[in-house]
């Protein structure tokens, strides 16, 4: 009689036919224990197997429907708790795929010396840099905190020569004009020059887009991209987190039409506006005499064009670290999308922030009511006018010889003067009377001289000259000797006496000269006596 074996996990050999074993001989496989069979027992068996596979879908059946009636019966609230976490799972399984954005980039532009590589080597967080010409390639790290990923956003820093205008071709070409944003710096230390140089900057941008030639669809969904953000724009709450207070679907769905003079020059890319060197408002006002109306009319003329374009407004200082953190948030909020919560700030005139969005004319007019000397619809160029140029004179700095160097050049000088003789030098040469407080006195003692008879004779001049010297001496001195010039006699006694002397002195005078002709007379007569007995 055939035999059937029935087996749990049965050995291939056997299936296939192989070698059965004998009767009674037990089999283990899988770890079930079975024996040999009679095929009634067979029947049996098989007749229970499919009572069980009945009674088992049955039950399965059952199962089922209660599951369906428990699910239907369900509370709704569970229903939302569930879903709530598979949104949350959802969201988390998307985050964690994603990843930052490459290939950002920031366009600076602006006049030479207003501060472009100094800001954004400031935002990378480097102290020491090197700056170049034409074009310079920067960059500044963003990281994500949720995803925890790093990427780098490119900054591109344009030279302030507009010869170098078409290297912006190699930091912006056609196809990443989506993902680029223009940052104009003006130099707040020369706020004449602020106007001129947005309006230059401007229009260079606006060229380098049109020479791009980007498909007008393509455009038109950048400028229509840039509306809408600046449409959309919402205050930050007054929360701890600082979130935007949120709209309900109905305000959401309606966007406010532009303002006036708003978004007239739409560039198609997203552009921010930085004021560098803030620091320097104080010595406008203390140098050139700026008030706070000057600084008002200035900064009115600049909100007036970044709302022509668009633009966000920032001041900073590199040098005081102001707002240097807001602008970093506010970039990396414009170019990847991270939530910004820094409210516009318009009370500090050094750190003045204004989001894109924000602005609009009724604003801009609160600024005008704090002018006095100036108007509103004044010419920027003639209320903030350029000052003089001051030519600063630098005293030219003497500095000392060396010592040795000194008393070399002493002693050559002292060589080619002549030599000098011991004591007081004696003038062996004639002298020409030279003037003297007694020169009116000789004056007069020579018109007396004068007035004597001339005789022809040397001796006579020798006497006369003699007596002159005595009379000017005693006129002069006043002193005893003299007629009338006595200690105790009065100026006007002496001035008499002295007239009085010049008489007699005349009258002697004239005595001498007489008695001198007399003796030479009978000299005269001598004299050829002496010679012959000589002789």
């Amino acid at each position: 009689m055939d035999e059937i074996i029935l087996m749990s996990g049965a050995d291939p050999q056997l299936c296939a036919g192989g070698p059965r074993p004998g009767p009674g001989v037990h089999v283990h496989q899988a770890g079930v224990s079975t024996e040999l069979l009679h095929p009634g027992a067979l029947l049996g068996l098989q007749a229970s197997a499919k009572m069980a596979t009945s009674g088992r879908s049955a039950l399965l059946s059952s199962t089922s429907t209660g599951s369906k009636s428990t699910l239907e019966t369900s509370n709704p609230e569970e229903d939302d708790g569930q879903n709530l976490w598979s949104t949350i799972l959802s969201e988390v399984s998307t985050h964690s795929r994603s990843k930052l954005p490459s290939g950002r980039n920031v366009l600076v532009m602006g006049e030479v010396g207003s501060g472009k590589t100094t800001l954004v080597a400031k935002l990378q967080g480097v102290e020491e840099y090197m700056k170049g010409r034409g074009l310079e390639y920067l960059y500044f790290s963003v990281h994500d905190d949720d995803i925890d990923d790093q990427t780098r956003c490119n900054a591109w820093v344009l030279d302030g020569d507009l010869y170098h205008k078409g290297l912006q071709g190699v930091a912006v070409p056609v196809d990443a004009i989506s993902n680029t944003l223009l940052l104009i710096t003006v130099d707040m230390s020369r706020p004449w020059n602020a106007l001129d140089s947005l309006q230059k900057w401007a229009a260079v941008a606006r060229e380098h887009i049109d020479k791009l030639r980007v498909p007008p669809e393509t455009l038109r969904e950048l400028e229509h991209r840039l509306v809408k953000q600046f449409q959309e724009y919402t205050e930050p709450g007054s929360g701890e987190d600082g979130t935007p207070q949120r709209r309900s679907e109905e305000e959401e769905s309606v966007l406010l039409p532009l303002g006036e003079n708003t978004l007239t020059h739409n560039l198609g890319i997203p552009v921010v506006v930085v004021c560098t060197k803030c620091d320097a408002i104080s010595t406008l006002e203390k140098d050139h005499d700026y008030r706070d109306e000057h600084l008002d009319f200035i900064q009115s003329h600049i909100r007036h064009f970044c709302l022509q374009y668009g633009a966000s407004l920032v001041y900073t200082s590199v040098k005081e670290m102001k707002n240097l953190d807001v602008l970093y948030k506010y970039l990396v909020h414009r170019l990847y999308g991270f939530p910004f919560h820094c409210p516009a700030q318009v009370v500090e005139r050094d750190a003045v922030f204004i989001p894109s969005g924000w602005d609009n004319e009724k604003k801009i007019a609160i600024l005008h009511e704090n002018f006095q000397t100036v108007k509103a619809d004044d010419s920027f160029e003639d209320v903030v006018v350029k000052p003089p140029v001051r030519k600063i004179v630098h005293e030219k700095e003497i500095q000392a010889e060396d010592d040795q160097v000194f008393l070399v050049k002493l002693q050559s000088l002292l060589a080619k003067q002549p030599a000098v003789t011991a004591g007081r030098p004696v003038d062996t040469t004639s002298r020409a009377p030279t003037g003297s407080p007694r020169t009116s006195n000789r004056s007069a003692a020579a018109n007396v001289a004068n007035a004597m008879p001339q005789s022809g004779q040397t001796s006579e001049g020798v006497l006369a000259n003699f007596f002159n010297s005595l009379l000017t001496k005693k006129a002069g001195t006043g002193g005893p000797g003299t007629p009338g010039g006595g200690n105790n006699t009065p100026g006007t006694v002496r001035k008499s006496g002295s007239k009085l002397g010049l008489s007699d002195v005349q009258a002697e005078l004239d005595r001498i000269s007489s008695r001198e002709t007399d003796s030479d007379l009978p000299n005269a007569n001598e004299t050829p006596a002496t010679d012959g007995q000589d002789t």
